[in-house]
C-alpha cells in the first residue's frame, strides 16, 4: 500500500463516520457518541497526515501511534452504537471493518517502524 493511500483512506473514513452520524437520533448518549466518535474519526487521519512531515523517525511513529489510539477509539465508539442499535446496519458494520483494517495498519506500521 502506497502512502497516499492510506492518506485517502483515512480521510474518507473520517468523512464517512461525520456524514453517519449526521442519522444518529439526538438523544443524550448520541450526543455524547457523536461528539467523542467525530474527534476520533477525525484525528486519526489529521495525525497521520501529519506524519508524513514528521522531522524524524521517531516523530513519524509518535503521529502513527496516535493514529492508531484514536483507530482503537474510534472502533470503541461504533461498538457502543452497535450494542445500543437494535436494527443490522451496513453502514455501521462497513465503518467497523474498516476501523478494525486501519488499526491493523496502523499497529504493523509502528511495530515495523525503526529507531
Amino acid at each position: 500500500m502506497k502512502n497516499n493511500d492510506l492518506l485517502d483512506r483515512t480521510f474518507v473514513f473520517g468523512v464517512d463516520c461525520l456524514k453517519f452520524l449526521r442519522n444518529l437520533p439526538n438523544d443524550p448518549e448520541y450526543r455524547l457518541i457523536r461528539f467523542q466518535l467525530g474527534k476520533s474519526a477525525t484525528s486519526l487521519g489529521a495525525n497521520y497526515e501529519e506524519s508524513q512531515a514528521g522531522s524524524s523517525r521517531a516523530d513519524f511513529k509518535n503521529k502513527v501511534r496516535i493514529s492508531l489510539r484514536e483507530t482503537r477509539e474510534s472502533n470503541y465508539w461504533l461498538r457502543v452504537i452497535r450494542a445500543l442499535d437494535d436494527h443490522p446496519n451496513k453502514a455501521l458494520e462497513k465503518l467497523i471493518t474498516e476501523s478494525i483494517e486501519l488499526k491493523n495498519i496502523f499497529g504493523a506500521i509502528v511495530n515495523n517502524t525503526k529507531l
